[in-house]
């Protein structure tokens, strides 16, 4: 027998303020037609003032709990993926697991900007194959509208606030790739690369900081990334892309989005796409994406399904999983 990760909930959390492009029109040199057309993003949700990363995940992680059918207390650990933490620290994750309750196991976060949720899903995955936790609560949750340069037409239109959550579960599998559960990762970085996507603040500044992005750039690597990691995820798993019945991608551009779909030889049916309502939510994107695709009745149980992302580092990777 073979242990596997296996999902059990997932949950999610939006802010209630919804942000539509007709509101940019107010501040900004810029359109609802020229936003949708290069990114297909229609609206965004923002956080209220002083509502945190915390307070997302929490909400996303209560999400997950009541979906999975379990307590706080059947949580070995919580891993949260995040680039906008409340503070320099503690971890939002340790903020989350003293929320919830939890008196026991452990709690931390992994920060790789946008591919942060897949690097976490990976770490979890490590933990529950070596033995470590038997139960993982992974969040992946963002206030990037605290880091906007609401000046820069190209970067502030694009991002958006959000949590998500999975629950991932030491279960037995037969060792084939028929089996629920996680069933091969690819994680990837390259530092060259840093200064096409990053925050010009920290502690070396004494200042929060905002994005910067090389837009073009950003296109150009995420497409033959994002691609060439499914794939290589894939092959790992003894499987190929005819084999996949969802594709999960980070959510930060529909033109990326189709790109990459059109180059793993995928057609836009088999892609869960929420861009257009959420913007780009960073490490949120792909468990939002998997909590409204279960909840809408696109991901049923069995399902094969690709998540990829790619972000700021550059960092990028995938997940193939059986739902």
């Amino acid at each position: 027998m073979t242990i596997r990760a296996v999902v059990k909930g997932c949950g999610h959390y939006l802010p209630q303020r919804i942000v539509p492009n007709s509101e940019f029109e107010q501040t900004l040199d810029t359109s609802d037609e020229w936003i949708q057309s290069r990114s297909g993003i229609q609206r965004r949700h923002f956080a209220a003032e002083g509502e945190m990363t915390s307070d997302l995940g929490t909400k996303a992680a209560l999400a997950a709990l009541a979906d999975a059918g379990l307590t706080p207390d059947d949580i070995d650990a919580v891993i949260v993926a995040t680039s906008t933490p409340d503070l320099t620290f503690p971890s939002v994750a340790t903020m989350i697991q003293e929320r919830l309750g939890m008196t026991r196991g452990f709690a931390f976060d992994v920060q790789a900007v946008c591919a942060g949720f897949i690097f976490a899903l990976s770490n979890a995955n490590a933990m529950i194959l070596t033995g470590q936790a038997n139960r993982v609560l992974v969040i992946g949750a963002e206030t990037f509208s605290r880091i906007m340069d609401w000046t820069d037409r190209s970067t502030c239109v694009l991002f958006g606030d959000g949590a998500g959550a999975l629950i991932l579960e030491a279960c037995h599998g037969n060792g084939t790739n028929a089996d629920r559960g996680i069933l091969a990762t690819d994680l990837n970085s390259d530092g060259r690369y840093r200064d096409l996507l990053y925050v010009d603040g920290g502690i070396s500044t004494g200042t929060s900081g905002v994005l910067r992005m090389q837009g073009k750039e950003v296109f150009r690597h995420a497409v033959d990334k994002l691609a060439a990691t499914a794939h290589t995820a894939l092959e790992k798993a003894g499987l190929g892309a005819s084999d996949v019945t969802w594709v999960v991608p980070h959510q930060a551009n529909l033109r990326i989005i189709k790109a990459t779909a059109q180059k793993m030889g995928l057609p836009m049916e088999r892609v869960i796409v929420t861009v257009q309502d959420h913007g780009n939510t960073s490490a949120a994107s792909i468990p939002l994406a998997l909590s409204i695709g279960q909840a809408d009745g696109r991901i049923k149980q069995g399902d094969l399904l690709v998540a990829e992302a790619i972000g700021g580092g550059l960092a990028w990777g995938s997940v193939v999983l059986r739902w």
